[in-house]
């Protein structure tokens, strides 16, 4: 079989989720005898060391969505993949575009990460995205959505058709993450002896909803001595930190930035929240299960409940809540779930079940 050329298109590599699964497919698809070209509309962002050495990198150095369409075609008319794989609504969108202006016969596959519906009444930009999406997404070949509630709200709010949009859970776990989770750690707040500690890694946004997570926290602070350690960079640093001040809890609360190695913190911390106001999969709550941390997590739209099974593997409390997740905390550091049981299940979100799932759709198994 002759090799095939897949490129991935996403905006940067930046410390998000979207960004990680990129990495991971890339690692994965190497295993197989594909060429892989990576193209970035920006070639920043901290996942940019990941990226693995026989991945070509294409740089248009665009710097929005908007201008990468022509440089996007200019590549696929040159280079001429057999498919490309794009991640996140605007560069999805900027991607059929692209197809279309190229001309070329290359397969278009979208990706869609978070619920539709969950953040388009958030996101000011994406309210205006929608009705292009429901115009251009018909035109690609594949429609991927990362979790069963991504895939049907896509539907619904695309008007496409039932079955339209396939779901392939993200690709996340190897050996490598766990490896990583065994790695040595010179903090602190893990030293033996220390007072429990709960963790929460993302982008200080809107999106994760930290603030709610640092209420919670100082209402727990209250009853009992714990810490908070939030790894993430983003917008709303300021903000939190006001809230921390504010809130009396600056000695137990801390928020280093992003840390390349988050597993480490993951496999020591007494239990993982995902605060969020909406997600698609969220990998972050994945790799903590990965190794061995309890869990909490919103009820958001969606993932969290489709990952936990409606609170089998971890507690469930709704969106905004800051008591109910208090109360959570406190519990799981009351009773917290077996580790070896949450491990059995992340076996759904293999890196090898993820790719091979991808290379189906490409017809290259």
């Amino acid at each position: 079989m002759a090799i095939k050329k897949i490129a991935t298109f996403i905006p940067n590599l930046h410390g998000g989720g979207a960004e990680k699964i990129v990495i991971n497919l890339l690692k994965g698809m190497l295993k197989t005898n594909v060429s892989l070209d990576l193209v970035l509309i920006n070639a920043d962002g901290p996942y940019l060391s990941q990226i693995p050495d026989k991945v070509r990198v294409i740089n248009l150095a665009a710097g929005r969505s908007l201008k990468s369409i022509l440089p996007l075609s200019n590549y696929l008319r040159k280079h001429k993949p057999d498919a490309i794989i794009s991640h996140l609504s605007e560069a999805n969108l900027a991607t059929v575009l692209a197809k279309k202006i190229s001309r070329t016969e290359s397969k278009v596959i979208l990706v869609e990460h978070n619920t539709l519906s969950a953040s388009k009444s958030k996101l000011i930009r994406a309210r205006f995205f929608t009705p292009l999406m429901r115009k251009l997404y018909p035109y690609a070949d594949t429609i991927v959505g990362v979790s069963q509630g991504v895939s049907q709200d896509l539907e619904c709010q695309l008007n496409l058709s039932k079955g339209k949009v396939r779901t392939i859970y993200n690709p996340i776990v190897d050996f490598d993450l766990i490896n990583k989770a065994k790695s040595s750690l010179d903090h602190p707040w893990f030293r033996k002896g220390s007072p429990p500690v709960f963790l929460a890694v993302g982008r200080l946004t809107e999106q994760k909803d930290f603030m709610n997570l640092i209420q919670a926290f100082a209402l727990l602070r209250k009853q009992r001595h714990a810490r908070l350690l939030i790894l993430g960079e983003g917008e709303k640093r300021s903000e939190l930190e006001e809230l921390i001040n504010k809130l009396g809890v600056r000695e137990d609360v801390s928020l280093p930035g992003f840390v390349d190695n988050p597993y480490a913190y993951m496999s020591r911390a007494n239990g993982y929240v995902l605060s969020s106001r909406w997600e698609g999969l969220p990998t972050v709550l994945i790799e903590a299960m990965a190794c061995g941390c309890p869990v909490i997590a919103t009820d958001c739209p969606s993932g969290p409940s489709e990952i936990l099974e409606a609170g089998k593997y971890g507690s469930l409390v709704p969106v905004g809540d800051p008591r109910a997740l208090s109360s959570a905390m406190s519990d799981l550091l009351e009773s917290p779930l077996n580790r070896d049981i949450l491990k059995q299940k992340i076996l759904d979100f293999s890196i090898e079940q993820g790719t091979n799932k991808y290379l189906k759709l490409l017809g290259y198994a």
